[in-house]
C-alpha cells in the first residue's frame, strides 16, 4: 500500500481567505528526526561563543537588509500592517543584537569559584560552577508575532545565545515568512562559520508532537493557546526522559481602576483602555481582558470615554478565519449571560473582519463561582470586560478568583500612588495583584513589552508553565544547566573555570565579584 502524500502547507491571505502559494509540505516523522539530528550535530560548533555572537549579529543584519521583503511577506500572511510589522522587525533585530552582547560579556555563564578551605568545619573542597547549554531546543512559533516570537524571535535568539541549536515548528498562519526568515538565519550561520543545522524548520501539527517527543530534544519554548500548550507540556512531561517546557499559554491581564483614579482622570483612562484593548486588533497576549472599575458617576464618565474610543476603531482582520470564528462565538456567548451589557457590541464586521467592543457586568457576578466564570477566560480579539464594583471589597473578591497572568495593572489616584492615602489602598492593591502576575504595571497599560534586562514576560500558570521569562536577557537561562567541578585538576578544567581566567569572564571568587 502506497504511503499517503504529505499534506501541503499553504500561505493564506487573511484579508480574503484565499490561498497565496504552497510554501512547503508537512514534515514526516523521518524529516523531523533528520532536522533534530542536524541540530544535534551542530551543537559542537555552536559552543564557540565568538561564532554564535557573530551569528546573532549577522542574522540581525540580514533581516535589516531584507526588511522590505520580510515585512511584505508577514503583512500578506497576517494583515498586521506594515507599520506594526516594521516596528516588530526592529524589535526582533534589537533583541538579536542584545543577545550577542550578552554572549560576548559572558556573565550569563554564572561562573562561581570557591577555593578549598580545610580550616572550615566541615572542610570545603575546591568548587567551580558554571552553566552549560542543554542541547537542541524545540521552538513553537506564535501566530500573533510572525517575527519577534517566531523563527528569528526571542526563543530562538536566546537558545542560540545559550549555545543550543534550534528546531522551529513554524506557525501555519505565516509559513512563507517563516521560510524566508529561516533562509536568512541559515545564511548567517554559514557566513559566521557555523553549519546550517544550527537552525531548522518543520511544518505540521503532527510534526510538532514528534518534535517535543524526540529523544535528542532537551527543552522547548512555546507561545500560543492554553489548549495547544498544555497538550505539548503534557507530552514533554510524559517522555521517558521529561524535558523543561517553557510555555506561554494565556492571560486575562486584569486592570484595577480605583475610585480616586476614575475621579481624577476618567476620560484619560477610557481613551487609554480603548487604545490598549484594540491595539493589533486585540491580538496581544498582554491585552487587558478584565477591568475592575467603579460604579457611579466617575465610572460612568470612564465608560463614556471608552465607548467613544472603541466606537471610533475601525473593523480589523484577525490572523486567520478560525480565530475570527472563535472570537465571534466567544463574545456572543458572553453577551448572553444575565446582567451582561454591551455598550459597544463586539463581533463580526464584514466577511473577513471583526468589530471591537466591550461588555459590562456587575463585579458581584464574578465574585462567586457560576456561569459568569466564562468572563474570566481569555477571549482573543478586540474585546474587554468591565466589571463594575459598588464596594471596594468586591475588588479583592474578584482578584482572589483569578488564575495566573502575564500582567496586572493598577490605575491609582495621586495620593494612592504616593502612598499617602489614609487607607493605604495603593500598597494594599499592589500586594494583592503581585501574586497574580509576572509584571505589575502602575498607571500605565500592559500592551508593549520592552526588551530590557529587567523585563519579565511570564507569570503563574496558565500564563506560563514555568517561572522563566521569554523576553529580556535572562530568557537565556531557560536553555542552560549548572554544573560544578569539585577538586578537579587544573589541567582538566574547562577554560571558563581556570584560575587565570583565560577567557576574561566576569565571575565571583570566594564571594567577591570580579570583572573579566
Amino acid at each position: 500500500m502506497a504511503a499517503a502524500a504529505a499534506a501541503p502547507v499553504w500561505s493564506v491571505d487573511p484579508r480574503t481567505g484565499k490561498r497565496r502559494e504552497q510554501v512547503a509540505v508537512e514534515a514526516t516523522a523521518d524529516e523531523v528526526d533528520a532536522a533534530v539530528r542536524a541540530a544535534h550535530a551542530a551543537r559542537t560548533a555552536l559552543a564557540d561563543r565568538t561564532a554564535r555572537a557573530a551569528l546573532l549579529r549577522r542574522t540581525a543584519g540580514l533581516l535589516d537588509e531584507a526588511g522590505d521583503a520580510v515585512v511584505e511577506a508577514a503583512d500578506a500572511e497576517t494583515a498586521l500592517g506594515p507599520g506594526r510589522l516594521t516596528g516588530e522587525l526592529a524589535r526582533t533585530t534589537y533583541q538579536l543584537r542584545a543577545f550577542a552582547d550578552l554572549v560576548e560579556d559572558g556573565g550569563f555563564l554564572g561562573v562561581l569559584i570557591d577555593h578549598a578551605d580545610p580550616a572550615l568545619t566541615p572542610p570545603r573542597p575546591d568548587l567551580r560552577r558554571y552553566k552549560i547549554p542543554l542541547g537542541p531546543v524545540a521552538v513553537y512559533a506564535a501566530s500573533n508575532f510572525p517575527l519577534a516570537f517566531s523563527v528569528p524571535g526571542g526563543d530562538t535568539a536566546s537558545a542560540l545565545a545559550a549555545g543550543c541549536p534550534v528546531v522551529v515548528k513554524a506557525h501555519p498562519d505565516h509559513p512563507a515568512t517563516s521560510e524566508l526568515c529561516a533562509a536568512l538565519l541559515r545564511r548567517a550561520a554559514v557566513e559566521s562559520g557555523l553549519p546550517e543545522g544550527v537552525l531548522n524548520v518543520v511544518h505540521g501539527f503532527q510534526a510538532g508532537l514528534d518534535l517535543v517527543r524526540h529523544p535528542l530534544i532537551t527543552a522547548a519554548g512555546f507561545t500560543g493557546s492554553v489548549r495547544g500548550g498544555r497538550a505539548l507540556y503534557d507530552a514533554a512531561a510524559a517522555r521517558p526522559h521529561p524535558i523543561p517546557f517553557h510555555g506561554e499559554l494565556g492571560s486575562l491581564n486584569p486592570v484595577v481602576v480605583t475610585e480616586a483614579a476614575a475621579q481624577e482622570r476618567a476620560d484619560q483612562l477610557g481613551v487609554g483602555l480603548g487604545g490598549s484593548m484594540t491595539l493589533g486588533v486585540g491580538q496581544f497576549c498582554v491585552k487587558p481582558g478584565l477591568v475592575l472599575a467603579p460604579a457611579g458617576e466617575a465610572g460612568d464618565r470612564l465608560l463614556a470615554a471608552l465607548t467613544a474610543a472603541v466606537s471610533d476603531t475601525e473593523a480589523g482582520v484577525l490572523l486567520d478565519q478560525r480565530m475570527r470564528e472563535a472570537f465571534c462565538a466567544g463574545v456572543a456567548a458572553r453577551a448572553q449571560l444575565p446582567d451582561v451589557e454591551a455598550p459597544v457590541t463586539p463581533g463580526a464586521g464584514s466577511e473577513h473582519t471583526v468589530s471591537a467592543g466591550f461588555l459590562t457586568v456587575p463585579a458581584a457576578r464574578l465574585a462567586t463561582e457560576g456561569p459568569h466564570d466564562l468572563l474570566l477566560d481569555e477571549c482573543f480579539g478586540p474585546v474587554t470586560v468591565v466589571a463594575r464594583y459598588s464596594d471596594p471589597a468586591e475588588i479583592g473578591a474578584v482578584l482572589a478568583r483569578l488564575p495566573g497572568n502575564l500582567t496586572a495593572t493598577l490605575q491609582l489616584g495621586a495620593a494612592e500612588s504616593a502612598g499617602s492615602d489614609e487607607a493605604g489602598r495603593g500598597a494594599r492593591l499592589l500586594a494583592e495583584v503581585t501574586p497574580l502576575a509576572g509584571r505589575v504595571v502602575v498607571n500605565g497599560w500592559p500592551t508593549g513589552v520592552a526588551v530590557a534586562p529587567a523585563q519579565h514576560h511570564g507569570g503563574p500558570y496558565p500564563a506560563t508553565t514555568s517561572t522563566s521569562t521569554s523576553v529580556g536577557g535572562t530568557a537565556v537561562e531557560r536553555w542552560l544547566r549548572p554544573v560544578a567541578y569539585q577538586d578537579t585538576p587544573p589541567a582538566l578544567l574547562p577554560p571558563e573555570l581556570r584560575e587565570d581566567n583565560p577567557l576574561g569572564l566576569p565571575r565571583q571568587v570566594d564571594g567577591r565579584p570580579e570583572r573579566g
